[in-house]
């Protein structure tokens, strides 16, 4: 027996893994950056330690200078975890009505163009809740410039090149991997910086002449977003930030679903396309990300 729409209406995790799961990860900018994902169908638990702590305290302590046959003193160590994906997450739901006849009448493969467009649609929302300054992490993954325990420029002004590398020293003194460090900034503030030019009208930032279409600033790769926010105060200023990606973690729930709903319209002789997907994200080393508040635009 042949598998069809009606003896088959709910398509396998393989498939489902081609038509959104794995073209979204190349389409989001956020997803694209190189953050470390992690596929599960529950709340998501990541152990770390923090470090070692004064015996029966949680300050931060060190080891000790001991003499000979001097008493050693005992340390504990610290263990936490970061939590991710609770119960209460929400997801990214959708539902596409589509007539029957124009499916049987379209010259190109109606199903395919409004899968590429959901891929789109939901790639964009996507990125607009991780990169964003909203989001509580229970029912709303909390967005990049909403993460606690980040450092942070205030710039107050214009992003220069000066302010970028006291952001850059900060990543340097926290120990981060400087191989996964990506800036992210909107294409307005990036354009601003290509323009700056030496005494002799040369620009500054020259493109790398090995890698088609990167953009780097320092060494670091960048990360263009217009879904990168701008502050909602009476005079908006612009975000940007350093972010060491490796160090952020993403729960993807491993059964996101592409269901063909042949019944549900059937009065209209429609069928439906039912998308559902379920993120959330959070770092593990939030000093490795670094905020630059304050950019004038």
């Amino acid at each position: 027996m042949s598998v069809t729409r009606s003896s088959a209406p709910e398509l396998t995790s393989e498939q489902v893994a081609k038509v959104l799961v794995q073209p979204l990860a190349e389409t989001s900018k956020f997803l694209a950056a190189g953050p470390v994902i992690y596929d599960t169908t529950g709340p998501f638990r990541i152990p770390k330690v923090n470090g070692m702590v004064a015996s029966g305290t949680t300050t931060p302590a060190t080891p000790d200078w001991i003499g000979e046959s001097e008493l050693i003193t005992e340390k504990d160590i610290d263990f936490t975890d970061v939590s991710l994906l609770p119960s209460t997450m929400k997801s990214l739901k959708t539902i596409v009505r589509v007539s029957n006849e124009m499916l049987r009448a379209s010259v190109v493969s109606l199903s395919a163009a409004i899968q590429n467009r959901l891929v789109v649609d939901v790639a964009n929302r996507l990125d607009a809740q991780l990169l964003s300054a909203g989001g509580d992490g229970v029912s709303t993954p909390r967005g990049l410039f909403n993460y606690t325990g980040t450092q942070s420029v205030a710039v107050g002004g214009a992003l220069t090149l000066d302010v970028l590398l006291d952001g850059w020293g900060k990543a340097l003194d926290a120990n981060v991997n400087l191989s996964t460090l990506k800036w992210v900034m909107r294409g307005r503030e990036f354009v601003r910086l290509r323009k700056v030019k030496d005494t002799n009208g040369q620009y500054l930032l020259q493109p790398d002449p090995t890698k088609d279409g990167v953009f780097r600033l320092w060494g670091s790769e960048v990360v263009i977003s217009n879904k990168v926010p701008d502050t909602t105060a009476a005079t908006p200023t612009a975000r940007a930030a350093l972010v060491d990606f490796g160090s952020i973690a993403v729960a993807r729930d491993m059964a996101p679903s592409v269901v063909i709903l042949n019944e549900r319209f059937a009065e209209y002789d429609e069928a439906g396309l039912r998308i559902v997907c379920r993120y959330d994200a959070k770092p593990v080393t939030p000093e490795g990300i670094i905020v630059f508040n304050g950019i004038t635009i």
